[in-house]
């Protein structure tokens, strides 16, 4: 028994830190899942859990020792923003999009998020699995109905206060932000003090970036509506 208590530990931890690391990745579930039917949001919360949860298993694998590469995380942040200002953009209206393209069009959009937001915190999570790949996968598979959890919850939310919606774009165009300010090359030319002091106002602009570019975007749908 003594002999497993660290190899618990380690796996409560990989849950714990999955968990806090994991609200903005519910956000991204619960504004991609908000514009399906009804009886189709149960099951793209689901797939969207497991997509993220398997992506972040992969990425935890490979990913730490690419995070280094100059103009790789520039490129997350930048695909980041789109993906935020597109959730922004509206419900599609075409008549001809099948409820399933829908569905498949919702986990796309999480996976590629959740693969661009996990740059940051697939680090935090490494460290904790001591490059255990067992206790990685089995640390994170826990935490699939936990995520589940707290996307139904916020979707919940945004039916209810839609101006919540606003709040989860503003919230990715805030990680976008940091993301890019952390790029290698950046903080190499920058000057890794400078680089950390912007990177709250890097985090603002990105937010206000996102709910601006909405907010044309918006603007113009009801103008050509």
């Amino acid at each position: 028994m003594e002999a497993l208590l660290p190899q618990i530990l380690k796996v409560l931890g990989i849950v714990w830190i999955n968990i806090i690391l994991s609200g903005d990745n519910a956000v991204v579930i619960a504004l991609a899942c908000r514009g399906l039917p009804q009886d189709k949001r149960r099951l793209g919360m689901i797939l969207g859990s497991a997509v993220a949860v398997g992506l972040r298993i992969v990425f935890t694998v490979i990913v730490a020792a690419l995070l280094s590469t100059p103009f790789l995380k520039i490129i997350g942040g930048l695909l980041l923003l789109w993906i935020a200002v597109k959730l922004l953009g509206g419900e599609d209206d075409e008549g001809s999009v099948k409820e399933t393209d829908r569905l498949l069009q919702a986990v796309w959009t999480i996976a590629v998020a959740d693969a661009v937001m996990s740059l940051d915190n697939v680090l935090a999570i490494a460290a904790v699995a001591q490059d255990s790949t067992f206790l990685l996968i089995l640390g994170l598979a826990i935490s699939i109905p936990l995520i589940v959890a707290g996307a139904a919850l916020i979707m919940m939310l945004l039916d209810r206060l839609p101006f919540l919606v606003w709040a989860g774009a503003a919230l990715l165009g805030w990680v976008a932000g940091e993301m890019l300010i952390s790029d290698p090359w950046l903080v190499g030319q920058l000057g890794e003090s400078f680089s950390h002091k912007a990177e709250i106002p890097t985090a603002i602009i990105g937010a206000l970036l996102v709910l601006g570019i909405g907010y044309l975007v918006r603007q113009r749908t009801a103008n050509e509506a």
